[in-house]
């Protein structure tokens, strides 16, 4: 695992393992100007508005087919749900499939042991990385059965979303957290700012590595998501 001191020996380009993955991933810098290089490199070389959105979903339709291990599963949506504001997770976006798709090719490429595992999901919309739900509210204090143990893994897609949201979800990772937790988050590349924003305020408390799209599941590769790897301090 890597640790705050190996990040800046590093210096700003390192491919290190993070956590329990076994591949190595994209180190940020741990300088204070990091996350603005990071937005604009995003922006600048992957050009996320040049490719199709929802490549991997269908938004308007009640419920979407998906291949999963081996085994076909439906998630059910509510595409008029999307009118109401402030809802957004009555259906799958691509982040979504590109997370649950990458922890499926990175446990049959023995990079990741998920069997037998503690694993927490935030925001998880129409569930298709989870199993059971217990609310938990970003910023307060989660139940105890959340955190003794800790998590192996927590997982997040499309959950860096707003500035306002920024403060609570890392309050809410940083509690969830232990010295052997890893984090993997994924999200569509909206707004620069926003993304900027989180990983100042992540990289505070946490060391942050870029997944290279070569690790992802090669059918489900998108230019308009990013995946993050995080481990506490």
């Amino acid at each position: 695992m890597a640790t705050a001191e190996e990040a800046k020996m590093e210096g700003e380009v390192a491919m290190v393992s993070m956590g329990s993955y076994g591949g190595k991933v994209k180190l940020l810098s741990v300088w204070e100007e990091s996350a603005a290089e990071e937005t604009m490199l995003l922006w600048g070389i992957q050009q996320p508005t040049f490719s199709k959105p929802n490549a991997f979903v269908s938004q308007s339709s009640l419920q979407l087919s998906l291949d999963a291990c081996g085994q076909s599963i439906s998630i059910l949506q509510s595409p008029s749900s999307l009118s109401t504001p402030g809802v957004t997770g009555a259906v799958m976006w691509d982040s979504g499939v590109v997370l649950a798709k990458f922890l499926e090719h990175a446990v049959d490429s023995r990079m990741l042991l998920l069997q037998g595992k503690n694993i927490v999901e935030l925001g998880s919309g129409c569930g298709l990385g989870s199993a059971t739900v217990r609310e938990l509210v970003w910023g307060d204090d989660p139940d105890r059965e959340l955190i003794e143990p800790h998590p192996d893994y927590v997982l997040g897609s499309d959950v860096i979303y707003s500035e306002e949201a920024v403060t609570d979800l890392v309050a809410t990772l940083l509690e969830l957290c232990g010295s052997k937790t890893t984090i993997f988050l994924a999200g569509e590349l909206r707004n620069d700012a926003i993304l900027e924003y989180f990983l100042e305020v992540a990289m505070k408390n946490f060391i942050i590595g870029r997944v290279d799209q070569t690790q992802w599941h090669p059918e489900y590769c998108s230019s308009r998501v990013v995946l993050y790897i995080l481990v506490k301090k």
